[in-house]
């Protein structure tokens, strides 16, 4: 699996960490869950943003976002007591192969960023130049 994709797939991870946790801080009344809550809600952030270096942008946030969307759902529906209907259920799904389909016909590219601003080396090494 390419770099940027390990971190949009831990990013979303760590989103379905923060929604879930946010049910739990209680409107952030109690500590220790909204203390765990910010730091995922941190860490999920700055994997999206190390991911967003090498993926477009409209590809890298329907996919972190579908993960994070979908991941909530099945924790919501198997640990928290919400209703799994077949339709919720279907429509999960789909999200699910949306987010698939997407990876599937992305162009990325490990070597060069998308923005080469944001990497100067990259930038200099895919032009041919020296510092």
């Amino acid at each position: 699996m390419k770099t940027a994709w390990f971190y949009l797939l831990v990013g979303g991870m760590f989103e379905i960490g923060w929604a879930v946790g946010l049910k739990t801080t209680e409107g952030f009344t109690l500590l220790w869950p909204s203390v765990f809550t910010i730091m995922a809600l941190v860490v999920s952030f700055y994997m999206f943003a190390k991911a967003m270096t090498r993926l477009e942008i409209g590809t890298a946030y329907a996919v972190f976002t579908g993960i994070g969307t979908a991941g909530t759902v099945i924790v919501g529906m198997a640990f928290m007591g919400e209703p799994a209907g077949a339709l919720r259920l279907f429509f999960v799904l789909m999200l699910i192969s949306g987010v698939i389909g997407l990876k599937v016909i992305s162009k990325d590219d490990p070597d060069v960023p998308v923005d080469p601003k944001l990497q100067p080396e990259a930038e200099l090494k895919f032009q041919g130049g020296e510092r």
